[in-house]
């Protein structure tokens, strides 16, 4: 006759561990701030990017950096040129180039938009930023035309306002709630 156990096993309980919010595509793996400074941002585009494993990895740690980077079409194509990606820190000899040009994944009607958009005198394409959705990494692709210093000054001017006319308005609201 088979001896019974006198006690159960259990199984420790699953520990649910937060995703990493950049990872989990809640914040963005880099953003491009001085394009809006520099740039009147006109029509925004959302591509894939063509990377290598060791590339995502590097963003998902967040060693990416758009400030100098830019878009070109070139010949039915779109690509991301001087967008540093830092190597990637458990990496080998094979790893890859930090300002390599990659291929940008759109559809053909979105690159013949791109292509009628950029002709015009003064439109660039600029990179606003990066992230991640659904596990792949996404970058938001702006048409965008070039500030000039007077334009620049205004904008500030108008922010400057805005923020005086908040903190008036807030302080007009504590003087007679009382």
């Amino acid at each position: 006759m088979p001896r019974q156990s006198t006690h159960s096993v259990t199984q420790a309980p699953q520990k649910n561990k937060p995703r990493d919010p950049l990872a989990a595509g809640a914040r963005d793996a880099a953003v491009n701030r001085a394009a809006s400074h520099n740039y009147f941002l006109l029509d925004r585009f959302e591509c894939g990017v063509a990377l290598r494993g060791t590339e995502v990895k590097s963003i998902r740690e967040g060693k990416a950096n758009l400030k100098d980077a830019y878009g070109i079409v070139k010949d039915g194509e779109a690509f991301l040129l001087n967008a540093h990606i830092g190597p990637y820190s458990h990496g080998n000899a094979s790893n890859h180039d930090s300002l390599r040009t990659r291929k940008l994944l759109l559809h053909q009607e979105e690159i013949r938009k791109l292509i009628g958009q950029t002709q015009l005198k003064g439109h660039t394409l600029i990179p606003t930023r990066l992230y991640f959705r659904n596990g792949r990494v996404k970058c938001e692709l702006a048409v965008a035309k070039g500030k000039q210093d007077w334009d620049k000054r205004e904008t500030e001017r108008r922010r400057e306002a805005d923020r005086e006319a908040r903190s008036a308005i807030a302080h007009s609201k504590g003087k007679y709630a009382k």
